[in-house]
């Protein structure tokens, strides 16, 4: 099966986003379950991304970017810049705090924001690990180049490269630059993936496909994929790690687990980023 979907608009801390996993018809692609691309926006001075302190647990959190940069804090003390190019991956395991802003001097300039922000669900024996954070700069990240395509691995393994990042599961995430009429074969027999076309135009087995489309793959498909201009996509994929729950920041396994995070994150028993007290409060229902 491949299956086209599209993803819906909705806010995040003053800019729009369109989320497309989870959706209705793919819940997951491995053990990938939450997609959002940021942008592409033009901010004012003044204007930005501010995301106070928030909860996470049982997942990592995976960004990356096009344009712009996001000031990353978390519990552990991490404080730092992710620019264009690099990955950001936040552990969650039994329970992580984090914001995400920008510095004085992004918001006190004209600027941009382009990204994408995935969540990877832990497997069962990694949801309560301590959390982590991993960030490496754009050329640190494994570079393949064959025939009209350069891709640069993000995280997991892919085409006999390995990302630097420890991933608790299989997967892949890479970002494709592809010349006009090259060819891409997916990585990871008998995995799920998925294609999203960040420009340009793509063919999959025939069919045309335009920027913010997200093509879902099944394990047993080997689709004919060309670049029908030069373009632009992102490629994800893996081996699930079994159902999983979603309720606003929260994955787990079970629905218990769920409760329990939401309990703890309303009593104040998530561990807090230093300097930051504007924390995000429950929401009543959950706007995941």
């Amino acid at each position: 099966m491949v299956k086209l979907i599209f993803g819906k608009e909705s806010d995040l801390g003053g800019i729009s986003v369109r989320r497309v996993l989870p959706h209705r018809d793919v819940r997951s692609v491995g053990p990938f379950v939450f997609f959002d691309h940021m942008g592409p926006v033009e901010f004012q001075p003044g204007q930005g991304i501010d995301v106070p302190p928030h909860p996470h647990t049982c997942l990592a959190t995976v960004t990356y970017l096009f344009k712009g940069a996001i000031l990353h804090r978390d519990s552990l003390g991490s404080d730092l810049e992710i620019t264009p190019g690099d990955l950001n991956w936040m552990s969650a395991g039994r329970g992580i705090t984090h914001s995400e802003r920008e510095t004085d001097a992004v918001r006190n300039s004209v600027h941009e924001l382009d990204g994408l922000q995935l969540w990877v669900a832990l497997p069962d024996e990694a949801e309560e690990s301590d959390p982590a954070f991993y960030h490496v700069a754009k050329n640190d990240l494994p570079v393949i180049e064959d025939a009209g395509l350069h891709m640069r691995l993000i995280a997991g393994e892919a085409f006999g490269k390995t990302a630097p990042v420890p991933v608790k599961s299989k997967l892949y995430y890479l970002d494709v630059e592809m010349d006009e009429g090259a060819q891409l074969l997916l990585p990871g027999e008998n995995q799920e993936g998925a294609i999203y076309v960040v420009s340009g135009t793509l063919l999959i087995d025939g069919e045309s496909y335009k920027p913010e489309s997200f093509v879902y793959v099944a394990p047993e498909e080997i689709p004919d994929i060309v670049a029908k201009t030069g373009c632009r996509v992102m490629l994800l994929g893996g081996l699930p790690v079994g159902r999983r729950y979603i309720w606003w920041n929260f994955v787990a396994s079970s629905k218990e687990r769920i409760e329990a995070a939401k309990a703890d994150w309303a009593a104040g028993k998530f561990p807090q980023i230093d300097g930051e007290d504007d924390a995000l409060p429950l929401p009543e229902r959950s706007t995941g």
